[in-house]
């Protein structure tokens, strides 16, 4: 494994638990890059401030993999985040515990939730959201800012809050996300949501390896 330094023109590639980042030889990361526990690279190319962290289950990146600057990868206790071959992840996108099959095309912005699965040669274009426990068929197209939820997903506009509330509120984003019930009317409690995630991050602080 490479050193890990800083600002150094090396990349962060930090230790979690007994996990540490693998990294393919031939991968190109950028220098402020950062890595965080069982982070598997087959990658091509890592961007410029990208952050692939590891909070219990693995991320896995296959081969021909291009992640993109500022972009976010996240696995959770529960849940990895596992991506094919010949991906494009675009800046600012946000990846939580889902699937993307190959040959997807992520665009700048993208937000694609826990337990999802982006079908092959699929397309989720800027700003596009795909929600918890979602389905994109493959060679389906998530329009610019749309949202697909469901299974199989529907894909909807923003303008559609009822719709999309309809099928999501059953899909329980914060018992998924967080482990957490919702209140009555529907809320979440946040003094309990923020000790949780408090505590998360205590037990995955990275350390040197």
């Amino acid at each position: 494994m490479r050193d890990t330094k800083c600002a150094s023109g090396v990349p962060m590639l930090l230790k979690s638990g007994s996990h540490s980042p693998s990294v393919n030889p031939s991968a190109v990361i950028a220098p402020n890059a950062t890595l965080v526990g069982d982070v598997r690279i087959g990658a091509r190319v890592i961007g410029y401030g990208a952050c692939l962290i590891a909070e219990g289950q693995p991320i896995t990146l296959g081969e021909q993999v291009i992640v993109r600057d500022n972009a976010v990868i996240r696995s959770t206790a529960k849940y990895p985040v596992e991506v094919g071959n010949a991906v494009l992840i675009g800046p600012h996108t946000a990846l939580f515990g889902c699937t993307i099959e190959d040959e997807v095309f992520l665009a700048t912005g993208t937000r694609v939730f826990h337990l999802d699965v982006v079908r092959k040669r699929a397309e989720v274009r800027v700003n596009a959201v795909v929600h918890l426990k979602t389905v994109v068929p493959q060679k389906a197209t998530v329009p610019i800012g749309w949202i697909a939820v469901g299974d199989p997903a529907r894909i909807l506009s923003p303008d559609q809050h009822d719709a999309i509330w309809a099928i999501q509120k059953p899909l329980d984003f914060p018992a998924t996300a967080y482990g957490l019930n919702r209140s009555p009317d529907g809320s979440v409690d946040m003094h309990e949501l923020t000790s949780g995630l408090s505590e998360s991050a205590r037990r995955h602080r990275p350390q040197e390896p």
